[in-house]
């Protein structure tokens, strides 16, 4: 067997990429069926390469949060999205309200359209976090973390805390769990919900903040050495490297703005702040002690994430009733569309399976 199909965690950065595919083509469709297949995707992925590390078990928090965003937006469209389309499914009496707070209206008949328009919406929101949860679920954050550049070390020491919380959460759950069936307490919904939730949120803040902590006496971040003149320097040059991206950027999206202000403005802005960020990078001296490799499975699950993002973007500019399906018809699926989803499933053909925990060693 060659070195690149023995077990393995996969790189990250190729987890990060193919989840990011995932969710732009879900951010450019409204079709319910394409974006149940890009749940269908991400989940059968999560289920067949992810580890048995404690951020591996987090995916199923993200798919409720994803449930819980599809509800409430519905739910939110129903209250104050006022009517919508012809047919009502209940007419309800619509609540007066000031003037000042005019073109919003509170309750009023509820119509199938309402309802469809808020799911569709809820669901391609849902199905973006469902996307980057898998991501959250497959790649190792610390090892993430050494694949940051230098210049945004600082950022990613801060950056890869956060993306570790909610794993924890997923960890404490289950841990706390465990240690409460071994012990008598309330039996009501509400006392074990009390039972369950304080000690949950404390361990997963406290095990944040130990790494946090450990990371701080490791030195990740930490910048020694630094004269006021290269700190002067690096600190103009990202501003004026924001600044001109930022006019970039405006000026291409106003067609009405000085055409000399947009793409020679952006990528000015762009020069600028890559030497900002490599006068930063010069600062951060820091080694790698076995680095990860970057082999054909890595190449070959960031080319599936990035061939569903394109046929996603394409879907979305050329098959226009496919990508946003009418309000008062059955959504309708292209060939494209399906393929272009279904590859993402290559990510778990080719990446190779995780290196699991001998039994009885902790993660």
């Amino acid at each position: 067997m060659s070195a690149a199909r023995l077990p393995r965690d996969l790189h990250p950065v190729a987890w990060w990429v193919w989840a990011v595919g995932l969710a732009a083509a879900a951010s450019q469709t409204t079709n319910p069926l394409l974006l149940l297949l890009l749940v269908a995707v991400a989940t059968v992925v999560v289920m067949a390469r992810r580890s048995d590390q404690p951020w591996a078990n987090s995916f199923r928090l993200y798919v409720w949060l994803g449930v819980v965003i599809v509800v409430v937006r519905v739910l939110f469209r129903l209250v104050v999205g006022g009517p919508y389309g012809e047919t009502v499914l209940l007419d309800l009496p619509q609540v007066p309200l000031p003037d000042w707070v005019a073109g919003i209206t509170l309750l009023g008949p509820i119509t199938r359209e309402s309802v469809l328009a808020g799911l569709y919406d809820g669901m391609r929101l849902g199905t973006i976090v469902i996307c980057i949860g898998a991501a959250n679920a497959l790649a190792n954050p610390k090892r993430l973390l050494r694949s940051v550049p230098s210049a945004l070390y600082e950022i990613g020491t801060a950056l890869v805390v956060a993306v570790t919380v909610l794993p924890q959460f997923a960890d404490s759950v289950r841990r706390v769990r465990a240690a409460q069936g071994l012990r008598a307490g309330e039996n009501g919904r509400l006392g074990r919900l009390r039972r369950l939730l304080v000690p949950v949120l404390e361990d997963a803040l406290e095990r944040s903040l130990a790494l946090a902590a450990g990371m701080d006496t490791r030195g990740y971040g930490r910048a020694t050495g630094m004269t006021v003149r290269q700190r002067r320097t690096t600190g103009v040059l990202m501003l004026l490297g924001l600044c001109g991206v930022c006019v970039g950027v405006y000026a291409v999206l106003d067609r009405t703005a000085p055409r000399y202000l947009a793409l020679p403005m952006l990528l000015g802005g762009a020069v600028v702040a890559v030497a900002g960020l490599a006068s930063a990078g010069r600062r951060v001296e820091r080694t790698r002690y076995r680095p990860d490799p970057w082999r054909w499975p890595e190449l070959a699950v960031v080319a599936a994430g990035l061939v569903v993002g394109a046929v996603g973007w394409w879907v979305g500019g050329h098959q226009m009733l496919v990508a946003y399906p009418e309000l008062t018809s059955f959504p309708r699926v292209s060939a494209p569309a399906l393929l272009g989803a279904c590859a993402g499933l290559a990510a778990a053909v080719c990446a190779p399976e995780p290196l699991l925990q001998p039994s009885g060693v902790p993660a």
